[in-house]
């Protein structure tokens, strides 16, 4: 946190969690200050790390080796712990119940000392938690047996498990080629508007595609950017494609508008709601030359 943070923190929040230590000592007497002068009680906790990995990609991993993301047991410092009531731990992605119960083991292992002192422990995210075949009633009793047997409250922040499934980008062909196979290049980009499926990686499904050789007609799908490698990857059809046809790319919620840029003049995509029951599409927001001007100057 920078100095200005912390003062719209204390205004804006009831619980503050710091990743370092020196945080902690840096800004605790701020939150001291505000809290006496305001008399709002303000909590403070700190994220640890496990040091316990669960094999998630490495990118979205917080306890890859050399990783940023909380405090190791061997950097606590137990004279600056009074008056800090939660602990917090993030290692998961996309992942089961099972992985969870191993990493609170290894929480158990390394901070036993530190939990009973706490009001709160969050578990932090990555629980696929709406995925079919999820594994709740085992995380039931893990929370539950974590609760009971240390006497705290606990918290989960399952984030993409909230919107899985849901969303759609909704692109158009704007030209066929043909290079070493046939190509579709669409009005959208892939860093620009699915960046996630470079950095994870991962390939997005298009509805009514298949894999590579599944269908009978398989297309390059590339970006309209300048980017080589703006490509969601190969799909195939049931018939050929054409200039003007729709490719709606599903599960689209997660990482796509707050990721959306607009890499070398790329437009920004409209956001639409959809209204099922009486099948009305709503336009809630548009964006033009504007928008990506007055980023720049």
């Amino acid at each position: 946190y920078s100095e200005a943070d912390m003062a719209e923190l204390c205004r804006t929040s009831d619980h503050i969690l710091f990743n370092s230590m020196s945080q902690l000592a840096r800004f605790r007497p701020v939150v001291e200050e505000y809290c006496a002068r305001t008399g709002k009680p303000i909590e403070l906790g700190i994220r640890i790390n496990p040091e316990h990995s669960e094999g998630a990609v490495e990118m979205y991993d917080p306890c890859a080796p050399g990783s940023r993301l909380g405090i190791r047991r061997s950097e606590l410092r137990p004279e600056l712990l009074d008056g800090v009531t939660g602990l917090h731990w993030h290692n998961l992605c996309e992942q089961d119940a099972d992985c969870l119960e191993r990493t609170v083991a290894a929480v158990e292992a390394k901070f036993a000392d530190l939990i009973p002192k706490m009001n709160y422990v969050n578990f932090g995210g990555g629980h696929h938690i709406t995925r079919p075949g999820y594994d709740l009633e085992r995380l039931i009793r893990v929370v539950n047996d974590f609760k009971q047997k240390w006497g705290v409250q606990v918290y989960l922040e399952p984030g993409e498990a909230v919107a899985l499934h849901c969303g759609y980008l909704v692109s158009s062909v704007l030209d066929l080629a043909r290079a070493d196979m046939e190509i579709a290049i669409i009005d959208s980009s892939v860093p620009a508007h699915m960046p996630d499926v470079l950095e994870m990686p991962y390939r997005p499904h298009i509805i009514g595609s298949g894999k590579e050789g599944e269908k009978t007609h398989n297309y390059r799908i590339g970006g309209l950017s300048c980017l080589a490698g703006d490509v969601a990857g190969v799909y195939s059809f049931d018939r050929p494609l054409a200039v003007g046809d729709r490719l709606v790319f599903s599960d689209m919620a997660i990482y796509t508008m707050v990721k959306n840029n607009t890499f070398n003049g790329v437009g920004l995509p409209s956001i639409y709601l959809y209204e099922p029951e009486g099948d009305h599409y709503e336009c809630v927001r548009s964006f033009g030359y504007e928008d990506f001007k007055n980023r720049l100057s």
